[in-house]
């Protein structure tokens, strides 16, 4: 069992507080533990049977998930999207597994959307991951708008910031340029802005700036 499934485990145990949800509970992981069609589709009803928890829903999407199993794609997109960031990192790591068609479009949905901005880092950084055709123009969309805008939104300007310097888009170096006048944003963009060239990567001394 990988490290990041055990560490979603231990998150939920922490959240149960009934003996039926201890039952429930035990008798997921017995599926997700269990190779085979028959465990998979029980697994499967789990992401669309009424009144399910959330953390049910998410340890079979999980299961699912890392399996290569599509039917898990809804439920990790929703949660790639969701107010609690340790649940968005966690779909975020099992949509790169799943390597779904469908995930650098959903991604870029997401980060691109003004209205769920806070939400957008985990989005960002799938979108690294993946370096498909979609996403350099999402980070660079998403980097331009925050730019401009009166709330930078610093988390996840720098998350786009680091994330065209992986990618090595030159179509990204004015927008580099640009983000590297914003001392919060300097570091990363200078970073960034070598890899893109080719030169050593700096070492570069926040002067006590926040990370947020």
């Amino acid at each position: 069992m990988e490290e990041e499934f055990r560490v979603l485990l231990k998150r939920v145990r922490a959240e149960l507080v009934s003996p039926a949800e201890f039952t429930a509970y035990e008798r997921l992981l017995a599926l997700a533990r269990t190779d085979g069609r028959a465990a998979r589709d029980e697994l499967a009803e789990v992401l669309v049977a009424p009144e399910q928890p959330l953390w049910a829903r998410e340890i079979a999407a999980f299961a699912l998930g890392v399996q290569g199993d599509r039917r898990a794609f809804e439920t990790l997109v929703l949660l790639l999207n969701y107010r609690e960031p340790v649940r968005c990192a966690t779909a975020a790591h099992v949509l790169a597994r799943l390597r779904d068609p469908r995930t650098a479009r959903a991604a870029a949905a997401l980060a691109t959307n003004p209205l769920r901005t806070a939400y957008a880092v985990h989005p960002v950084r799938l979108l690294t991951e993946l370096r498909a055709p979609e996403s350099v123009p999402a980070l660079l969309s998403t980097l331009e708008r925050l730019l401009a805008a009166r709330d930078h939104c610093w988390p996840v300007a720098r998350a786009c910031v680091e994330g065209l310097g992986l990618l090595g888009d030159r179509r990204a170096e004015a927008t580099l340029v640009a983000a590297r006048e914003h001392e919060r944003l300097r570091p990363a963009a200078v970073v960034a802005l070598a890899r893109l060239n080719g030169r050593p990567l700096p070492t570069v001394r926040a002067r006590n700036v926040p990370r947020a």
